[in-house]
């Protein structure tokens, strides 16, 4: 009766051992529930993510340059209306001087003559 109240040192080996295997037992993997067949994973909803994220980063880049060649474009094409409208100035300037120095001869001419 007494090596109940008492265990030897054979018991008290055993129950050290059942206790630390309970504590290991704690920190063991649990079994997971699989995942159905077809499900993305992590890393490929991000890597979806990722792409998504590019492509609208791609898009609105183009929209920029696309923007940016048009206001070059308009520039442009100001600035040769520009130029076109001080050329046909210059033109009907020089009209206009030819149109007074031929007047100018003719009227001469005429009173030469009379």
């Amino acid at each position: 009766m007494q090596s109940k109240i008492s265990p030897g040192f054979a018991d008290r080996l055993s129950t050290q051992a059942e206790a630390k295997k309970a504590l290991l037992a704690k920190f063991k993997p649990k079994a997971s529930v699989a995942a159905p067949e077809g499900a993305l994973t992590r890393d490929q909803i991000k890597a979806q993510e990722r792409d998504a994220m590019r492509k609208t980063r791609a898009e609105e880049k183009a929209r920029q340059e696309e923007e940016r060649r048009t206001q070059q474009t308009q520039r442009a094409a100001s600035v040769l209306a520009e130029a076109q409208a001080a050329l046909e100035a210059k033109r009907a300037e020089r009209k206009d001087r030819k149109a007074a120095a031929k007047e100018e001869a003719r009227l001469r001419r005429q009173l030469k003559r009379a």
